[in-house]
């Protein structure tokens, strides 16, 4: 199936950037920006927290995949079911969570997000059914909660994202199946960095255009959107949560991305060369975002510095909070515990 709308990698468009800031407003980007700039700074400091011995467990940086979180749920909303994998952290923070609950979590206090149990890896609000640790596990979670809102005829749809890691998994495959079959409300994006752990994508999977060329087989809609690109995944999720609700139909997305870190913190990524790195920050969404306000004058460096220092800062806060909360109580070790 072709793809008459989208495409990865495409090259931005002052024409098109100007029109989506006089259909949508200055307000929109301002907090798109806000938000990209949100995640960065969560993950930068989550990340030196990791290294200072703060935080145990896992940790599984967000950094490069912005545009991708910010541009999905501004167009979709916060009312729908969202469910993730174990890299999780923009998702919570855009669903609701606040960085001192997450940066709680990570540290593992009583204050945190599930009360220090989860860690990095697990994280929830009223709307983000969490973060799950078995790729591709989640898939028939995210099935499920679409079959409840058509069951129960509620307007809305089941997002899931997931790595193209997933796309070789036997439930992403069943998931897609029963949401064709069914005809359910079920949003599948796949965020492809481009390296399931160390192995890349092109070693991996059979073939390229994931959404494109799979989502035919099972008689459903596929896209594909630049990741990178956060007016073209803007204006792409747009479209298809339009067509969901019109049809409720499932959608598979492919959202072509690369991630800045590697796969975990413990991951170097000595597999990519520092050239093929450079070039690849040179296309960071956040920046791409910070350039098309300022060339529409909708921003300036003075602006930009005093909102950049101000959620560094609020990170900064979230972490000192973090360090003075207390520990978990032994005595509620066993509460959420419900196996017979």
């Amino acid at each position: 199936m072709t793809n008459p709308y989208f495409s990865p990698h495409s090259t931005p468009s002052p024409e098109r950037e100007s029109l989506f800031i006089k259909r949508e407003g200055k307000e929109k980007l301002l907090t798109a920006l806000r938000q990209m700039l949100l995640i960065r700074h969560f993950e930068i400091r989550g990340e030196s927290a990791y290294q200072h011995g703060l935080v145990g467990g896992f940790y599984h940086s967000y950094i490069g995949q912005e545009a991708i979180a910010v541009s999905a749920i501004q167009a979709f909303g916060t009312e729908n079911w969202y469910s993730t994998t174990y890299r999780c952290h923009a998702h919570a923070l855009l669903l609701g969570a606040t960085a001192e609950e997450l940066m709680a979590e990570l540290y593992g206090k009583a204050t945190g997000n599930a009360k220090g149990r989860g860690g990095s890896m697990h994280l929830y609000t009223d709307h983000l059914l969490g973060g799950f640790g078995i790729v591709g596990g989640h898939l028939p979670i995210a099935l499920g909660a679409a079959f409840s809102l058509k069951y129960l005829k509620k307007r809305g749809a089941s997002i899931c994202f997931l790595g193209e890691g997933a796309c070789a998994q036997g439930a992403y495959h069943e998931t897609l199946n029963l949401a064709s079959l069914w005809k359910l409300p079920l949003i599948i994006i796949i965020e492809n960095n481009q390296w399931g752990m160390g192995t890349h994508v092109s070693r991996a999977l059979a073939t390229d255009k994931i959404a494109e060329k799979q989502a035919p087989a099972y008689g459903i809609k596929g896209y594909t959107l630049d990741g990178m690109d956060y007016f073209n995944c803007f204006e792409g999720f747009s479209h298809i949560y339009k067509e969901v609700l019109e049809t409720g139909k499932p959608i598979l997305v492919e959202c072509v991305c690369e991630r800045f870190k590697g796969h975990s913190i413990s991951d170097p990524a000595s597999y990519r060369g520092k050239e093929a790195l450079q070039a690849l920050l040179q296309r960071d969404p956040l920046l791409h975002l910070k350039e098309v306000l300022e060339k529409n004058n909708l921003l300036n460096e003075a602006e930009f510095k005093k909102i950049d220092q101000h959620i560094k800062q609020e990170i900064l806060d979230a972490m000192k909070t973090a360090e003075n909360s207390p520990w978990p109580s032994l005595a509620t070790l066993e509460e959420g515990v419900y196996a017979p």
